[in-house]
């Protein structure tokens, strides 16, 4: 039986253990450069104790972008200035992985606090959208997309393509495709956003051949001896929960034979009126069911809060990776406070030394 604090190793990654960053953007670029925003934010949740850091979703297009403020993979200059925090992230002994997508319908939008709606049509700094059919998110997101044409599906497919070669360049050692949240792939596989009627819309086969088709052309250049995962949003709680989860254990199987090696399990969000039961680590269940029936590894995250949610899901054998967001935000030591809660021995040892002296020394104080 694994817990939180015993390591996890796929393919030739082995992470310390159990706890993973989840994508968090910030929101902060320039023309998709990092800066030093994230370079302290990501040090910091690095030296924390987490074995594996997943990067925000990073574009991979200029018009993949949720916000103008968002990372970018698409060109060198994006990829070297990831690069030295990447060895960062190594040098506190994490795992760095990148999470890379495209936004679809939601792009062009303004950061959250500044509204989180679609940008003003006569605001300079927004751009034109695009999507599987010509349907508009709604609420504030109420820009109407251009329907992709074949060129456009080859052209995007292609960003992914590169971006994980640039990735890769980076020094990332875990790859993650965002696949979820009413983001461009999931808006392929989603009824509510995917009307087409060619070869990528209508039936299951259809609505899954982007992703398929990403997947595969990812896998063809991200190393085998790396893991590379996808974030899928498995469930819409619009009422027809067990056939939208069942296509989507499908299409993982689907995901794996084509080269998945780990899923990360989460929501569609492409509706603005779902049903969603919030409450504590309320995925934790649908995660189990995917891990279970697909056969593969798998993360969750959402409501996920203290030491014992996180380790129960581990034990029970719900998911072999937890995603925390917020709980890291809120305190980015939150893993040793976790390990001294759990009576894990020597907890201290999960901290980089100049904090484990004094913190390990003086911890009955």
């Amino acid at each position: 039986m694994a817990s939180l604090f015993e390591p996890f190793t796929l393919k030739d990654v082995t992470l310390r253990n159990r706890i993973a960053v989840s994508p968090m953007c910030q929101y902060s670029a320039h023309d998709g450069v990092i800066n030093d925003w994230h370079r302290v934010h990501l040090g910091a949740l690095a030296r924390g104790g987490a074995g594996l850091l997943v990067v925000e979703a990073t574009g991979v297009s200029p018009e993949g972008r949720i916000t103008p403020g968002c990372l970018g993979l698409w060109n060198d200059e994006q990829a070297h200035a990831l690069a030295p925090s990447v060895q960062v992230i190594k040098n506190a002994g994490a795992v760095p992985g990148i999470q890379i997508g495209h936004a679809g319908r939601k792009a062009s939008a303004n950061r959250p606090w500044e509204g989180d709606d679609h940008i003003a049509a006569d605001d300079p700094r927004g751009w034109e959208t695009i999507a599987p059919s010509a349907i508009a998110y709604g609420g504030g997101l109420s820009k109407v997309p251009h329907e992709m044409t074949k060129a456009d599906i080859d052209r995007v497919k292609q960003a992914f393509v590169d971006s994980a070669k640039r990735a890769l360049a980076s020094g990332f050692q875990w790859l993650e495709l965002h696949f979820a949240h009413g983001y461009l792939a999931q808006s392929f596989l989603s009824k509510h956003s995917n009307h087409r009627t060619d070869e990528y819309g209508g039936s299951f086969e259809n609505r899954s051949r982007f992703i398929l088709e990403t997947l595969r052309a990812v896998r063809a250049v991200w190393p085998e001896n790396f893991p590379l995962a996808a974030r899928l949003g498995v469930i819409e709680f619009d009422g027809n929960d067990e056939a939208t989860l069942s296509e989507a254990i499908e299409l993982v199987r689907q995901m794996k034979a084509n080269g998945l090696d780990f899923i990360d399990v989460s929501m569609g969000f492409s509706l603005g009126k779902a049903n969603i039961p919030w409450g504590p680590a309320f995925l934790g269940p649908i995660a189990a069911r995917v891990r279970r029936e697909a056969g593969l590894p798998a993360s969750t995250s959402w409501y996920i809060s203290t030491p014992q949610q996180a380790d129960g899901l581990v034990r029970d054998g719900s998911v072999d990776l937890v995603m925390l967001a917020r709980p890291l935000l809120n305190d980015p030591h939150w893993p040793y406070k976790a390990a001294k809660e759990l009576g894990v021995e020597n907890p201290a040892w999960v901290l980089p030394a100049p904090y484990a002296h004094w913190l390990d020394r003086y911890r009955a104080a």
